[in-house]
């Protein structure tokens, strides 16, 4: 039986005209990492100093350059921590550190006295205002709540006065549970604390506006946003800040939209680190900016990096699903994935070897939005075999690790053996054995040494990868005397195919024929490689005597009958 009717569905804002949906994102926000604050709180073991060190570097490292340090008053940890970044002088001038504190008088007293000796940092003032919080929690007034947020913001102000006049200091207000709260309370209470801290030129504010716990959907925070952005006195001297949390798993959309709605700066956790199902994730907005062409102001260039130094720190893996910085999210199993993949990296080889500068030219590969190297990733996993392959995917391995350009249907009959072999085995099939089951099977068979003349001639179609014979010359001048030579043997050649130059080509130095013989009902290929069209074909075409001679191909026939007796 279902308990839904124990739920109540959130209000949603009465916002005539909202203007939100119209929008587009084209910069990016201010950057605010509480990795050390409120990622730090959510673990299950909180960072030594060694790691929130090594966090605290990271951070700055990628060019964040407001970050919030910690809790000095939730732990002595905090403190210290705090209090080494100032005395070691490891806070580059760019970078304004922030600390939290609750309003409460000898709370905020003995925070505003551990930012002695800042240069410049960030206080952040909080109160829950949510009628839940206000009735269950406190069992307070709307006014006694409201009292609590103007009487915090006099006491830091007198208090910042005696002990960090030479701080270039800002004051950051939270209405905490804000997604929950009445948004006209909340501007109630935000309006009652910038009457005391009186925001002007050269003395601004930020108003954070907290998803504490998610319970909406993101359209209606994004509501709660724009309305919040119509209706707030002393607009230009407000950063309007968001801290979306994950609870119903659209943290990443509320930001986005609450952008939209006017918002001008992000609180994040790299990688969404965070209570219970964390803060929206900063790393997975910043590279959805990326791929819209907006520069996100982080460096992510080593997202490998970033990602050991984050699992270190926090003692806990990354999803391999995570967007951007998973091992798996580059990585397609399904054939038909693989082999749009492979066609999107061919046109852009042909691209590249035409003259286009990588640099400029767009990034249009089917299932990628984001090119792997942007983020210091490699092509090495982005197709990998298993039962659910196809011949894309076949196709793509032995493009980028062997340098063939395999025709189509070989594609198709060698991607059938692999499947069969992943099917046996039932585990993924490694890039390395793909590349030597195929040259095992068509390119290295045990050669006989004279082959034996067929009766009938065997029709035979020549695929040549590489500089073997020039585009558009006429078959005799491209096969010269080796037309004869194969005749000999019983081949009768049909056609000569070019495989279009990639950049796969590019990287062998040698000729690769593949050899397609019809030997009676039969279909047997073979693939040869040498420094010249000669070499390679006659070395294509022995390994189709030799692979027939042992039954390869559909079926067997009274002809391949009669060359085992021979042999």
């Amino acid at each position: 039986m279902t308990s839904n009717h124990r739920y109540v569905r959130p209000a949603t804002v009465d916002l005539p005209g909202r203007a939100w949906p119209g929008r587009t994102i084209d910069a990016a926000p201010r950057w605010l990492s509480t990795d050390l604050r409120d990622g730090n709180q959510s673990l299950v073991n909180p960072m030594t100093p060694d790691r929130k060190l090594a966090m605290f570097r990271l951070l700055v490292e990628m060019g964040f350059t407001e970050i919030e340090v910690g809790f000095p008053v939730a732990s002595q940890d905090d403190h210290d921590f705090l209090r080494l970044l100032i005395e070691r002088d490891l806070i580059p001038d760019d970078v304004r550190i922030s600390v939290l504190v609750q309003a409460r008088d000898e709370l905020i007293r003995q925070t505003v006295e551990s930012l002695a000796g800042a240069r410049s940092a960030t206080v952040h003032l909080y109160n829950a205002t949510s009628p839940e919080f206000r009735r269950t929690v406190f069992g307070l007034s709307r006014s006694e709540c409201k009292d609590l947020a103007v009487q915090g913001t006099r006491l830091f102000m007198k208090y910042a006065d005696r002990t960090l006049a030479g701080c270039d200091l800002g004051f950051q207000y939270s209405p905490e549970m804000f997604a929950d709260t009445e948004p006209e309370f909340a501007l109630e209470v935000c309006e009652a604390v910038m009457d005391v801290w009186q925001p002007g030129p050269g003395r601004p504010i930020t108003l954070n506006f907290p998803t504490t716990v998610e319970r909406n959907t993101p359209n209606v925070f994004a509501d709660q946003i724009e309305w919040l952005d119509r209706n707030l006195s002393r607009r230009e001297h407000v950063c309007l800040s968001v801290h979306p949390h994950n609870d119903r798993g659209t943290g990443v959309a509320s930001a986005e939209l609450a952008v939209l709605a006017g918002a001008q700066r992000v609180e994040g956790c790299l990688f969404g680190n965070g209570e219970r199902a964390g803060n929206v994730c900063l790393v997975t907005l910043a590279l959805n900016l990326l791929t819209h062409g907006i520069d996100p102001g982080l460096d992510l260039s080593d997202l490998n990096r970033i990602r050991r130094t984050v699992e270190w720190c926090n003692e806990m893996p990354v999803h391999p699903r995570h967007p951007y910085g998973g091992d798996m999210v580059y990585t397609a199993f399904s054939g038909s994935h693989q082999d749009a993949i492979k066609k999107g990296f061919d046109v852009r080889a042909r691209a590249l070897d035409a003259g286009a500068d990588p640099e400029q030219l767009r990034w249009e590969i089917p299932y990628l939005p984001l090119d792997p190297h942007d983020v210091g990733r490699t092509y090495e996993s982005v197709v990998r075999i298993n039962s659910q392959s196809g011949k894309g995917g076949v196709a793509y391995v032995l493009s980028s690790r062997q340098g063939l350009e395999l025709p189509r249907d070989l594609r198709i009959e060698f991607a059938g053996t692999v499947q069969a072999a992943a099917d046996a085995l039932g585990r993924e099939i490694a890039p390395d054995e793909v590349a030597a089951m195929f040259l095992e099977e068509y390119a290295s068979p045990r050669f006989v040494t004279v082959p034996v003349a067929f009766r009938k001639p065997v029709p035979t179609v020549l695929h040549v990868q590489g500089d073997g014979f020039a585009v558009g010359a006429g078959r005799a001048d491209a096969l010269g005397d080796l037309e004869a030579h194969l005749a000999s043997w019983g081949m009768q050649v049909h056609e000569v195919h070019r495989i279009g130059v990639s950049a796969a080509d590019s990287r062998r130095e040698d000729v690769v024929v593949y050899a397609e013989c019809v030997i009676g009902q039969r279909r047997v290929w073979g693939v040869g490689t040498a420094a010249d069209l000669d070499g390679a074909a006659r070395a294509a075409v022995r390994a189709v005597i030799t692979r027939a001679l042992h039954g390869a191909g559909a079926r067997r026939t009274p002809e391949t009958r009669r060359w085992e007796r021979a042999g």
